[in-house]
């Protein structure tokens, strides 16, 4: 037992469920935690500017580290501010304590300014939500919040602090953290039920997904492929490095097209699934994704997604890492050499269409728009990946020029590369500000469209602040590109109300500038390798805005 006050409590806790950066906007109510950060050096506080850049770049900093992580927001407003991003948080999974300062109790009874009951706010998403009412319960709340955050399926959480909490003093037991250890393998029946029904398929397919970067999955996953020489595409929703590019068996994402996935998956008679939602799409079409009839085995911890939406012949709740490590041995035992003899049929096969081969057919068609004027944003993006330091952190939200990322991009280790992965635009220049501050001895950079960075340009001036090896490109087209082209699509209309950034237009350049940000606007093509390559070899935040071809 000793003697302490709850806001010196509460980071003491942080810090002992291994939290080392508390990422923030103060306000009123949080005043107790600001001033007794002084007494715990360990904790880097990182503040933001606003509320949903706060938790993206906490987002970022977790999916880039693999580690709980922790922020602080302001009362109603800031929890209000932060709800989009807690929506991405939530989507991906992200071990997150998120807190609140609040109304000191009593006092919020008398509904003073900025008060509204927390707790209800956040409940719909995070995984559990709580107020502290007493200051001896404090250690038992974070510590059982921090459990929940890091125990699959993962996510975030939500804690209220009231005024009184942190400021009052008590002697309490801090307590001891607890890790659920999940990295369990399926039982040896489950084993042999799931490797029979693999080998009894004459063209299974693999679709994985983000587990694999959670469980660090990829080189078992690829070795799996190897025994079966199965064709592997990533899930639907690529917002992750769930593969190795450059293996023979890897196929690319599916997208995210109906018919075009049903197609693809005609040509199987099994659909492998390991950690992933593998079929989740975007806008409606009558026609299903997945062929009728097509049986389905699925392993992963995330069990929310198994059999989700279409029935699995075979359901396992386990590890991907470890199911791998005890499957692929026995499919080669079960399999013999006539296994290994198919697996290198079938890979021999898949090669001559494989993720590397169209790569290749894709560079050339891409290339042949290297003197377009505009920029064209394909040829931009080639260029990019064409530069980029090997060791270089990807962070992609670009939701027309960004389209292949995927198809261009090697993947080579999980932490990598990152993605918008819950279509809630605004994340990825904030995530990337929280990736390179994970990894600050990796060059990061952040590939992002106009429309999407003015939802959180502020998030240059925490990069800047920081002094952080970021390298922002920004693709400039005027307006909300993807959502032109759906309405041309979708009602055969070109009247784009409320589409285009003009009137005026936006000087990102500018706008970077007055964070503190270096940065340049480049229109010749023949410039940009040039500018690109003296980004990428030199320390610090730039930002290089590109001016590209916007039409429809």
């Amino acid at each position: 037992m000793a003697r302490i006050t709850g806001r010196s409590a509460f980071l003491e806790l942080l810090k002992d469920e291994g939290v080392t950066h508390l990422f923030g906007n103060p306000g009123t109510t949080e005043l107790p935690i600001m001033y007794a950060l002084e007494d715990h050096p360990e904790l880097t506080y990182v503040m933001a500017m606003q509320e949903s850049v706060v938790v993206s770049i906490a987002d970022g900093f977790s999916r880039a580290s693999g580690q709980l992580v922790a922020a602080n927001v302001h009362v109603a407003p800031g929890l209000g501010n932060a709800m989009g991003a807690l929506f991405n948080a939530k989507f991906t999974g992200t071990p997150m304590i998120l807190t609140a300062g609040q109304q000191e109790q009593g006092h919020g009874l008398m509904e003073p300014m900025l008060y509204d009951p927390l707790v209800r706010i956040a409940e719909p998403l995070v995984k559990w939500a709580i107020e502290v009412t007493r200051l001896e319960d404090l250690p038992r709340i974070v510590r059982r919040a921090a459990k929940i955050a890091r125990t699959p399926p993962t996510g975030p959480v939500f804690i209220s602090l009231p005024g009184d909490i942190l400021n009052a003093e008590a002697d309490i037991d801090l307590g001891a953290r607890t890790v659920v250890n999940t990295c369990v393998r399926p039982s040896d029946a489950s084993l042999m039920m799931l490797a029979q029904r693999i080998l009894a398929a004459k063209r299974p397919v693999l679709i994985v997904g983000d587990e694999l970067v959670k469980s660090d999955a990829l080189t078992e996953a690829a070795q799996f492929a190897d025994a079966l020489g199965c064709p592997v595409y990533q899930q639907t929703v690529p917002y992750g490095a769930h593969f190795l590019s450059e293996h023979p068996c890897f196929m690319g994402p599916l997208s995210r097209n109906q018919p075009n996935v049903r197609q693809v998956l005609s040509a199987h008679d099994l659909v492998i699934v390991f950690g992933a939602d593998p079929l989740r799409m975007s806008v409606h079409h009558e026609i299903e994704p997945l062929p009728p009839g097509m049986p389905i085995v699925q392993v992963g911890l995330v069990d929310w997604d198994i059999g989700k939406n279409f029935a699995a012949e075979i359901a396992i709740k386990a590890d991907v890492r470890e199911t791998f490590l005890a499957l692929t041995p026995l499919l080669r035992s079960l399999g013999g050499d006539s296994l290994q003899s198919l697996a290198s049929q079938r890979i021999e096969a898949i090669s001559r269409d494989n993720w590397s081969t169209r790569r290749s057919a894709l560079i050339k068609t891409i290339s042949l728009k290297a003197n377009q004027s505009p920029i064209d944003p394909d040829w931009l993006l080639l260029q990019i990946i064409d530069v980029l330091p090997k060791n270089a952190i990807f962070v992609e939200e670009s939701l027309t020029a960004a389209r292949h990322v995927p198809a261009l991009l090697p993947y080579r280790d999980r932490f990598g590369f990152y993605g918008l992965a819950s279509g809630g635009i605004g994340w990825g220049l904030p995530g990337a500000v929280g990736a390179s501050i994970a990894n600050p001895d990796r060059p990061v950079v952040c590939f992002t469209g106009d429309g999407s960075a003015m939802y959180s340009i502020q998030a240059l001036w925490t990069a800047a602040h920081h002094q952080l090896p970021l390298t922002v490109v920004l693709i400039n087209n005027g307006g909300y590109r993807i959502i032109k082209q759906r309405l041309l699509s979708f009602h055969n209309s070109r009247q784009f109300v409320g589409m285009d950034f003009a009137d005026p237009s936006i000087d990102f350049s500018a706008l970077a500038k007055s964070m503190g940000v270096e940065s340049v606007r480049v229109t010749d093509g023949k410039l940009l390798r040039e500018t690109l390559q003296s980004a990428f070899a030199r320390p610090g935040t730039k930002l290089i805005e590109v001016m590209v071809e916007g039409s429809v």
